[in-house]
This record gives C-alpha cells, structure tokens and sequence, in this order.
C-alpha cells in the first residue's frame, strides 16, 4: 500500500505525526511537494516526481498546496484532479479544496444548506464597498478571498479607515471580501471533523479578536454540544471535505452562532495538546478505510 503526502517540508511536524502513522499501519508512505508533479499525457508515467512514478498510488493526503500565480496554482489543482481520475484517493478531494480556500463560495454554500454564517459582501467597486460598511453596521472584518492562519484580515470600524483600507484595496485591483463583525469575546471553538464525525473540538482564547493559534490564540479543552457537532458535520459535507477544522463563533449578545469558516489543510498541533486522541492516527485510519 502507497501512500502519498503532499507537503512542502518533510520534517513539519503534521507530515511527521502523518508519516508515524503510516508506518504503524504497514504503509509505504513518501512525502512530495505538489510543485514537484510532472504530467504526461499520452505516455507513461502520467504522474511523477522527481522521476519516480505516482501512478500506481493507493493515496494522497493533501497537506499544503502553495499559492502562486494563477497558472501555477490551476496546475496543481488539475495535477490533483488528474490522480482522482486517475483511481488514486485523494484527501481532501480537490472539489472540496478548491471549494473551501475560496471564502466567498465557502459562506454561500452554508447559506444555501441553512447553516448560519455571518452576513458577507463581496464586490470589486469601492463605492459598493463603503456602502457594505454602513450596512454591515460601521464594524467589519475584510478578508482576503483567499488566505489561511489569519493573515491578511482586519478589523475596520471606524469610516476614514474604512476609505483608507478600500482605496487601497482598489489600487491593487482587489476584490472586497467584507463581512459583519461577530462579537465573541475573543474566543472561537475549533471542530475537527474526520469521515462524518466530529473526532476532537477545542476553545481558542485570545487577547486580541483573531484567536487562530498561529496567531497567538491558546488551545484549550472543550466539550462540544450535539448540535454544533452536528452543524459541524453538516458544514463539512456542503463543502466536500473528509476531514477539516470547522471555526464556530458564539456570540457574546446572544445565544446565536456562526460557522465563519473551514480549512481543507487544518493543522491539529494546538487541538492534540487538549485531546487524549491521536487526531494523526484518526486521519490515517480514515484513509485507510477508504482504500482496502
């Protein structure tokens, strides 16, 4: 059996968790980044890195797929596309990659299956822009369209910055993702999802609104009630992932919440130091069991 992660550095230490549970399973597991693929059509091997054949693959877990310009990052994703067809099993599929790193789509499909999220406009015009501002009520959170850990977003509430964030938005030809900011008193909860189930969950504190770990947040325990549980699965299957880290806010007026967002390439470093639960080896039996 042949395993395959995608990663851009062998020695991170999710590849490592990933690649130790392999090796207990009896798997024959490599490590390639996807910017390493080369594709024949035609002729033989129709997928290789660095000369060596992945045609004959059980698997792939997708660990990282690095941006790039708008050639490269489409390659990758064919590449990927290709080895589904390909009869290789790929985690997380590229239908739901592709999906989930665009926030845009990502919080249309949770509207569409009743799941709620907070109220989102995206536009590339500024004045429609600042409108969004005042509709959103003057205190907004402005994401990239596409990004990770955090980076990137910022909280406006004040108008002249508003003006100030949006102009520049414009000048370097940006589309406005602007959403209502949810107050939550600087803490999320993070559902980790594997095959329909929700496997581990954890608070996030901060000192600050962002409470993604990477960005300085503290990882605590956290027992789940059934029904966000079960928003968690269900967010998970509208968006096509088989194992992914669901980010819930509460709000701090209200007994409301909203599913803000979900990650294709969830990382589980904070989220193990709060759980008894080897998440690496759940992600592994769960793969395993779709290929035997």
């Amino acid at each position: 059996m042949k395993v395959g992660i995608v990663a851009s550095e062998r020695e991170e230490w999710h590849v490592q968790r990933l690649l130790e549970s392999l090796k207990r399973r009896g798997a024959e597991a490599y490590v390639f980044p996807v910017t390493r693929l080369l594709s024949r059509v035609c002729a033989k091997p129709r997928a290789s890195v660095k000369g060596h054949a992945i045609d004959d693959f059980d698997a792939v877990i997708v660990r990282k797929v690095p941006g790039g310009l708008a050639e490269q990052v489409f390659y990758r994703m064919d590449a990927l596309h290709r080895l589904e067809e390909m009869g290789v099993y790929v985690m997380n599929p590229p239908d739901g990659i592709e999906r989930s790193v665009d926030k845009y789509y990502t919080s249309a499909l949770l509207e569409g299956v009743g799941i709620p999220t907070p109220k989102t406009v995206v536009t590339e015009k500024f004045d429609e822009a600042m409108e969004a501002f005042s509709d959103l009520g003057g205190d907004v959170v402005v994401k990239p369209l596409f990004g990770s850990l955090g980076f990137g977003m910022t909280r406006v509430n004040d108008e002249d910055i508003a003006y100030r964030v949006f102009r520049t938005l414009e000048m370097i030809g940006g589309v406005y993702y602007i959403q209502e900011y949810i107050p939550h008193r600087n803490e999320d909860i993070r559902a980790f999802v594997i095959g329909g189930r929700v496997v581990a969950s954890m608070l996030r504190k901060a000192e600050r609104w962002k409470t993604n770990i990477a960005g300085g947040g503290e990882a605590k325990p956290y027992r789940l009630e059934e029904k966000l549980a079960e928003v968690s699965v269900r967010a998970a299957e509208a968006v096509g992932l088989e194992y992914t880290g669901v980010d819930i806010l509460k709000s701090e007026r209200s007994e409301d919440f909203y599913v803000v967002e979900l990650n294709s390439t969830p990382g589980w470093e904070g989220l193990q130091t709060v759980t008894d639960e080897s998440i690496s080896d759940q992600v592994v039996d769960h793969l395993l069991s779709k290929i035997r």
